[in-house]
């Protein structure tokens, strides 16, 4: 029994999309269902960024050309480095604008970080 290539990369293809389309479902939703704007972000951005990648990954492998998929793979390797880090920036900057947090939420732990570094 030989498997045919072509058939192993549309399965790869097929599974990439569903499991990038799923992240990015859960993305969209954790925007819409989440409290707050630290929850959202959170949400968008790491459920956002894998859903994405994943996206780019099935679109560079299914062009079955080697110079495409390494641009997909620079491409998630982008997605993995800023999407989280300019997330956490963002929400950093919206806590000091005074964005607080929703009653839900158990603590509030970046003004301890400061109390106890002793810049306040």
């Amino acid at each position: 029994m030989s498997t045919d290539p072509d058939m192993l990369v549309a399965i790869a293809v097929s599974v990439l999309l569903v499991v990038g389309s799923i992240f990015s479902l859960l993305a969209a939703l954790g925007l819409l269902r989440f409290p707050d704007l630290y929850t959202r972000m959170h949400a968008a951005s790491k459920a956002g960024t894998v859903g994405s990648g994943l996206l780019l990954l099935a679109a560079g492998l299914h062009a079955l050309d080697v110079a495409i998929l390494l641009r997909a793979l620079a491409g998630f390797a982008f997605f993995v480095l800023t999407a989280p880090v300019s997330a956490h920036l963002l929400a950093k900057a919206a806590h000091q604008a005074g964005y607080r947090l929703t009653n839900l939420s158990v603590t509030d732990q970046l003004p301890l970080a400061k109390r106890k570094s002793g810049s306040l």
